[in-house]
């Protein structure tokens, strides 16, 4: 997916409430975010992959988290942003003069995307029999564009949001690395020019030509799980400051929850890096079992 704004990646559950199934989807991340009190360590016990955006420290995080998710056999989305960072004048900038020193066209509605670790994933799901389809997602904002958390709190969120998404099944995709690199270029020049004609024409993506659509769930079903959430987030959140003004156990119960969080990511790194070493740990000594068996 282009990365439009900071919140891309929240906007798109509206797309897979209707689509798909929310409760699978996995984000690739930056690592700061993981210490967000509540929100991050949330994002922790989903096992996020959350990354240092430095290949030489990131690539082996990358292999071990993919290995786990290939190992347990889940069901798996995996939301990436290539082009590493949101589009702004500063970001646009540094994508320029990287176009510049390699001889690219510049871009105006998306970066350059970064394809080493998108090589790399898609080379590890599909070694590990864990992965069906890359989905190819473009959004815009045809109205007002919220770039950060900033403009939501001030009430700015968008009129409108526009997702073009195509379907890419792992038959279909290159082999070798150097060609899986030049599919993802081609996909960001595609992405560049459909955007142009997005901003420049009529704000809407050109449907011609599309294929299949997968059917929607019910307006109605979706209207029933965002009512549903939000009464029960509105309760739940109520019934914690309740319970936390009303009974002092329920405050320190508070308290040492939030010391175990803080702390093990001091001590550990993060509850997903403690569940990944639980998982090498047990197969490390199922490894041994069979040694000994055979």
């Amino acid at each position: 997916m282009n990365h439009r704004t900071r919140m891309d990646w929240m906007f798109l559950w509206n797309c897979l409430l209707r689509y798909s199934y929310l409760r699978l989807e996995k984000i690739c991340l930056k690592s700061s975010l993981k210490g967000i009190p509540g929100f991050g360590w949330a994002m922790q016990v989903a096992a996020f992959i959350f990354i240092q955006r430095k290949w030489d420290e990131d690539k082996n995080h990358f292999e071990n988290m993919l290995d786990y998710f290939c190992d347990i056999r889940e069901p798996l989305q995996l939301l990436i942003f290539p082009e590493g960072t949101d589009l702004t004048e500063n970001t646009k900038a540094r994508s320029n003069q990287f176009a510049e020193k390699n001889g690219l066209q510049k871009y105006e509605y998306v970066l350059h995307p970064r394809t080493t670790g998108f090589t790399f994933i898609v080379d590890r799901l599909r070694d590990g029999n864990n992965l069906d389809a890359i989905h190819d997602i473009t959004v815009a904002y045809p109205q007002n564009i919220p770039q950060t958390e900033k403009h939501l709190l001030y009430g700015n969120f968008p009129k409108e949001i526009h997702f073009h998404v195509r379907r890419y099944p792992v038959e279909a995709l290159p082999v070798s690395r150097e060609e899986l690199q030049l599919w993802c270029q081609k996909r960001w020049e595609e992405k560049e020019e459909r955007l142009r004609l997005f901003y420049e024409g009529k704000k809407y993506f050109d449907a011609t030509g599309r294929s299949k659509i997968p059917p929607c769930k019910s307006e109605l079903r979706v209207m029933v799980v965002k009512c549903v959430s939000l009464l029960y987030w509105t309760l739940f959140t109520l019934a914690a400051f309740v319970l936390l003004y009303l009974y002092s156990f329920v405050r320190w119960y508070f308290m040492i929850l939030v010391v175990i969080f803080v702390a093990q990511q001091k001590l550990f790194g993060g509850l997903e890096l403690i569940e990944l070493a639980r998982h090498q740990f047990g197969r490390s000594k199922q490894n041994v079992h069979n040694l000994k068996r055979n």
